[in-house]
């Protein structure tokens, strides 16, 4: 009550003041004067008649998950072993039966169904998918088969079988949609069938962390049940399906994301042939152009992705691709945190030749890569180079560390120091015998028996030519440098280190 009326203290307090000190000023008005809420161009007044048309073709998605749960009640203590974790006393498996719920839309008369892959998948490990129910407006239910999915985007096409031919709706361009534009979602939040909500375009090509993320971003309510339910444009086509929502509470704060239609079209009708996905793949790992990155190559952040490794045998390699480059434009699309790399080389058709930009110690140049085929998510991660949680816990030691350019401490590699280390026999550079924590490389993790193979790009061998490197970025006005670091056991990285405060 207080906030309220001070608020009405001020208003009229302001109003008084405009009317003592505002001068007579004829025939102005204000800018705000007679206009009228009204519908932009191309929009209805009213949105009935379009969902009136669209909400049909609109299902709700349910599924039944048998899911193993543990029946011991000394779960978790030092008793649980008596009985077995996730057993009954007989060593029995237990389950128990949950229900998910999610929307679906048809794309066609004959029962194909698009929804996401997160809607008919099991909710938790164990767990499995008994059974899939999609309800129609009119509240007819049937059987639903699984065609395919697609985990790495989230999507998932279905069949049902009926007797007559059903309301569907089709694609429509996402490339075309612009922020601001409007849209409807039309879904099952909270198993409210038939729910529909409008709301304007927030941004494109939004990222939230995953390798092929390039959603649409609306403010139109999108909740819970919401997942695998269409968004549609003005002109009663489908640019989205509504998949994720960003929210601290789990409901809507009018943060929600879609799959874009022109991402999503190729897929639905490649796992409508019964086909999986097929991507392309060069071989490289990589890190985005972040501003620490980025200012130890002395280039501008998010322009480009840093390969940090190459496949030995695939299309990287064998196009003269190499650790240190950085890649900024495949194929004529220019490499950036809207459209990044997996994304673009992902499209390629393979076996493919593209033409990729690349920067070498600040040269561009191009090269000509073969696109092959992406491994399993597997494989992928046999080959990625790992950071380990021990990357995380520097040296307690700095000893002279303090005194040098990085905080860092280091001797030249010798043959003894080799066998110690477990690196390989032919490895140059100086190893790290101290870390000060209180600069950027004790806080990025780097510790004592680290190896620094290279500093700016150029090999070093002594603390000596390391301090130089240093120095010779300072010159060039850049605020950190980049080093090749080798730890046992992993592949080596690029890592960039701030320089310490002046």
């Amino acid at each position: 009550m207080r906030y309220a009326y001070a608020i009405t203290g001020a208003l009229l307090l302001g109003g008084t003041a405009i009317a003592i000190t505002s001068p007579n000023v004829g025939a102005q008005t204000a800018q705000n004067e007679g206009l009228q809420a009204a519908a932009p161009a191309g929009a209805p007044a009213s949105l009935a008649d379009m969902v009136e048309k669209l909400q049909p073709a609109v299902v709700n998605i349910s599924t039944k998950q048998r899911v193993a749960v543990p029946q011991n009640p000394f779960a978790g203590t030092p008793f649980g072993d008596l009985f077995g974790q996730g057993q009954a006393p007989g060593g029995r498996p237990q389950t128990r039966q949950a229900q998910s719920l999610g929307s679906g839309f048809l794309i066609s008369a004959d029962g194909y169904i698009v929804t996401n892959n997160h809607v008919v998948s099991a909710g938790a490990e164990g767990a499995s998918v008994d059974s899939i129910t999609v309800t129609l407006t009119n509240k007819e239910e049937y059987s639903a088969k699984l065609v395919g999915r697609d985990p790495a985007t989230d999507l998932a096409v279905l069949k049902i079988d009926a007797k007559k031919p059903l309301p569907f709706v089709k694609f429509g361009d996402s490339s075309k949609a612009r922020v601001g534009d409007w849209v409807v979602a039309i879904g099952n939040p909270f198993a409210l069938s038939g729910t529909v909500t409008a709301g304007i375009i927030s941004a494109l090509h939004r990222g939230t962390g995953g390798t092929y993320d390039k959603f649409i971003q609306t403010d139109a309510s999108i909740n819970q049940g919401n997942s695998g339910g269409p968004m549609f444009d003005m002109r009663g086509n489908v640019i989205g399906i509504n998949s994720q929502i960003l929210s601290p509470s789990g409901g809507n704060v009018g943060i929600g994301f879609a799959i874009p239609s022109e991402q999503a079209a190729p897929i639905v009708a490649t796992l409508r042939q019964g086909q999986s996905v097929k991507r392309g793949y060069l071989g490289v790992q990589i890190s985005p152009l972040g501003e620490d990155l980025a200012d130890s190559l002395g280039l501008a952040k998010n322009r480009g992705e840093f390969v940090q490794g190459v496949e030995p045998g695939k299309g990287a390699d064998k196009a003269g691709i190499k650790a240190g480059d950085v890649i900024v434009a495949v194929n004529g699309q220019e490499v950036n945190p809207d459209q990044n790399l997996s994304s673009i080389v992902a499209s390629q058709p393979i076996g493919s030749k593209v033409p990729i930009v690349l920067l070498r110690n600040g040269q561009r140049q191009t090269v000509t890569a073969i696109v092959g085929e992406r491994p399993s998510e597997d494989e992928l991660t046999n080959f990625a180079p790992q950071q380990d949680e021990d990357f995380s816990q520097q040296d307690q030691n700095p000893g002279q560390a303090a005194q040098q350019s990085l905080g860092i401490s280091a001797i030249p590699l010798t043959p003894s120091i080799i066998r110690q280390l477990g690196v390989a026999a032919d490895t140059r550079g100086v190893v790290i015998t101290a870390v000060d924590g209180s600069t950027d490389a004790g806080a990025k993790g780097l510790r004592r028996g680290d190896v620094i193979i290279s500093a700016n790009n150029r090999p070093v061998t002594s603390q000596a030519e390391l301090d130089a490197q240093v120095k010779a970025v300072a010159a060039q006005n850049r605020n950190a440098i980049l080093l090749q670091v080798l730890r046992r056991g992993q592949q080596p990285i690029f890592l960039p280190v701030r320089l310490r405060d002046k």
